[in-house]
């Protein structure tokens, strides 16, 4: 019935219980030819190699359901990538999933009862808080500080553990600050989640786009780890929506019966797509990181020229959160970027710790980077004369 609103009766409660992220809602809204400097994929294209194993398969027949878990090839694949990580990693450790985004559904349907409790980084993705609260469990946000590069104040982090708490999600790189943990921060949190009893979450998706120091799995340090990955930033094939699960042996099949109950099975043209790419040198992986690395680079130089904003220079993905001290919030700023053409997101879609930034994305090219930070100083600027 044409302009029917929904009645309270008519969905479910969980429904009301999450929103459409602010990335999504700045992105729809925005005009046509605008700079997209708001939505997180790299601006290149799959390998050649990748895309012609995509179509051969297409072409060949392969376009029907496979293994709910995933193709075997590409689950041994997957495992070959972790056993420097951990030497007992095998087949029966990886879940292949459609999309990073599914496999971290996946887990909360498996790990998450109500009245649980999951500690979750604020600013933080913007899916792990609804997740939670989708299943029963109450997010409670432990804080990533400008001051402290965006790691996570580990002291606080047991203070919020209590009965209740399940889990410990955390994700490095960043999205959205691009801070990147080092070593001890990784042992650390696992030393907390081991004494503690919890299941780690680590969200490892932006893990080969580094620039300042090593990237530290948490796979092979604990055995209440969960670690959620994806094809889509290291292959740039975002719009493909395939990603993997590497979880213990005992909690793997759990995770596999909740995937099976959202999507049956992975694509399998995708997953062929998959194994290409994870049969490559890598060399186009390193290519894309050190043109991210010289974006970073100039992105954090035009923002420091600019009258009233901070940046902490990101050390992984491909996201600044710079701070703002002009007298807007985060979402004004973005709203009024938006009318003059620029996506960016709000720092508060992340999380309360989020207000007063915002979210750029540099996988754009450098001429859309220097004509949206132009628009931005220029704004910046009437900003600071009103």
């Amino acid at each position: 019935m044409k302009g029917a609103t929904v009645g309270r009766g008519m969905v479910a409660h969980r429904v009301r219980t999450v929103e459409i992220s602010g990335i999504r809602k700045m992105f729809e809204a925005a005009p046509p030819n605008a700079v997209n400097l708001g939505l997180g994929e790299p601006d290149f294209e799959p390998p050649p190699e990748v895309i012609d194993a995509i179509c051969s398969a297409i072409r060949d027949g392969m376009n029907h359901y496979g293994p709910s878990a995933g193709m075997a090839a590409l689950r041994d694949k997957v495992a070959e990538r972790y056993r420097d990580r951990d030497p007992k990693t095998g087949r029966e450790n990886v879940l292949i999933t459609g999309s990073g985004s599914e496999a971290l559904m996946a887990v909360a349907m498996a790990l998450y009862d109500p009245g649980d409790e999951v500690l979750v980084p604020n600013p933080g993705f913007v899916l792990y808080a609804p997740h939670a609260r989708l299943f029963g469990a109450t997010p409670v946000p432990y804080s990533l500080r400008e001051r402290a590069g965006y790691l996570p104040d580990l002291a606080e982090l047991e203070r919020l553990v209590t009965r209740r708490t399940k889990t410990i999600v955390v994700n490095s790189p960043s999205n959205p600050t691009g801070g990147v943990f080092p070593a001890r921060v990784v042992d650390r949190i696992v030393e907390i989640a081991d004494r503690h009893e919890l299941t780690i979450v680590s969200d490892e998706v932006y893990e080969e786009i580094v620039y300042d120091r090593p990237f530290e799995s948490f796979w092979g340090r604990s055995d209440r780890v969960i670690v959620v990955n994806s094809f889509s930033k290291t292959f740039a094939m975002t719009g493909w929506r395939i990603g993997f699960l590497v979880a213990p042996p005992a909690l793997a099949p759990e995770l596999n019966k909740m995937h099976y109950h959202i999507m049956a099975c992975p694509p399998t043209p995708a997953q062929i797509g998959a194994l290409a790419g994870l049969s490559l040198s890598g060399e186009s992986v390193r290519r894309m990181t050190r043109e991210f690395r010289a974006r970073r680079d100039l992105v954090v130089r035009r923002l420091e020229g600019i009258p009233g904003v901070r940046v902490v220079p990101p050390a992984g993905a491909f996201y600044a959160f710079p701070r703002f001290s002009w007298r807007r919030t985060s979402s004004e700023i973005a709203t009024e970027m938006l009318r003059r053409g620029v996506i960016m997101t709000p720092g508060d879609a992340f999380g309360s710790l989020g207000a007063q930034h915002l979210r750029l994305s540099f996988a754009a090219s450098r001429p859309n980077l220097e004509k949206g930070l132009g628009v931005l100083r220029e704004y910046g600027e009437e900003v600071l004369r009103s």
